[in-house]
């Protein structure tokens, strides 16, 4: 009896943890902690918590492939919708129907500050390539910069799969940290008079244009990034069903079913995809670095044409709404509200902040779309 007690005991996970598995159990609860008790992203932040406790259970096998005709994993099997880079172009569906394109419609001069806020982007790629990552894993580490969590998955599943669980941990994890990231930035960029500016109303946008919008934008962009149209198209569609106004069942399924279905299998399996192995080394400290290096240069990059953007229109924008200029829909809007706020409390900046942000997503597509005509 005594025997078959610690032959059992040899068999169960606590026998065969590693501290390095030990370590990723801490670290999934760590992000469960963010997203229960602080509320930072819990629709991100919860899943992946979770995933990455399953994933590094000694002896769950949830991960494995199926090998000798035994039955692969359930997370492995699940995971193939990253894999196939099914899931991002999904969850783009759904944010499309879920998003108003209206300010940036208003507003087109908004564009350019979604194009600034790339910036990061492009900085750690070079940055990456001098740490001596490969060209594709280093697009790959750059995207991290748009904080836009799909596209960087999407590349990623495309260039770099092995680097897939540490880049979607640290793009989430920062997209998580919006608040707390981007205000110190913003404050040490601008001044309390350039975060008071209040912005006009913007104009109403007719339901015409309203509807060309999503078409005109998917034929432009896919003439000139094909790669990005994954991305672009579905998160245009989502938008067609949201404006049409002909088709609410579309419009609901997208923006409920369908994101929040996807969204629970992606973040458990990125979650499951990332183990002890992969996470303790050298270079998952080097693309948590450079994605936060990415991230800040973003935003930099954002606040700074936005200050330009002010002074050429004689203080009609605000710079705080090239924060927004990342792709954290609408996290990052938020924050160019409540700093607006914080310095005018007669300030509302929300909808206009919208503008810049929702470049900020096509703008990342776009650079995914980039990278991959070089490197794909």
């Amino acid at each position: 009896m005594v025997e078959e007690v610690l032959r059992f005991l040899t068999i169960t996970g606590f026998a065969n943890l590693t501290l390095g598995q030990a370590a990723m159990l801490f670290i999934g609860g760590v992000l469960l902690y963010l997203g229960i008790h602080k509320r930072y992203e819990p629709l991100l932040l919860i899943p992946i918590g979770f995933g990455i406790i399953l994933g590094n259970i000694p002896l769950a096998n949830l991960m494995r492939p199926p090998t000798d005709g035994i039955v692969g994993g359930l997370l492995y099997y699940l995971f193939q919708g990253v894999w196939l880079a099914i899931f991002p172009p999904l969850i783009f569906l759904g944010i499309g129907a879920l998003t108003d394109f209206g300010p940036l419609i208003a507003n087109p001069r908004t564009l350019v500050l979604g194009a600034a806020a790339q910036l990061g982007i492009f900085t750690s790629y070079l940055g990456a390539l001098a740490l001596g990552f490969l060209p594709p894993e280093a697009a790959a580490i750059g995207i991290i910069g748009g904080a836009d969590g799909p596209t960087a998955i999407y590349l990623t599943s495309r260039l770099a799969p092995q680097l897939i669980g540490p880049i979607a941990v640290a793009a989430y994890s920062y997209i998580a940290l919006v608040p707390l990231i981007q205000p110190p930035i913003i404050r040490a960029l601008t001044t309390h008079k350039e975060r008071s500016v209040v912005m006009a109303q913007m104009r109403t946008v007719t339901r015409t244009e309203r509807i060309l919008f999503p078409i005109v934008v998917t034929v432009i962009v896919g003439l000139l990034v094909p790669g990005s149209l994954p991305l672009v198209g579905m998160l245009m569609l989502g938008n067609l069903f949201r404006e049409s106004g002909v088709v609410e069942r579309f419009t609901r399924t997208s923006s409920n079913e369908i994101i929040n279905i996807t969204t629970i299998f992606l973040g458990l399996t990125i979650g499951a995809s990332a183990s002890a192995e992969t996470f303790f080394t050298p270079r998952f400290l080097a693309i948590l670095f450079l994605g936060l290096a990415a991230f800040v240069v973003s935003t930099a990059g954002g606040v700074l044409l936005g200050k330009l953007v002010c002074r050429l229109t004689g203080w009609q924008i605000n710079p705080l709404i090239g924060a927004a200029g990342v792709s954290a829909v609408p996290e990052a809007a938020r924050v160019s509200q409540h700093l607006g706020q914080e310095a005018n409390p007669g300030n509302f900046l929300l909808m206009h902040a919208m503008g810049p942000n929702v470049a900020g997503v096509i703008g990342s597509a776009v650079a995914a779309g980039v990278f991959l005509a070089l490197f794909g």
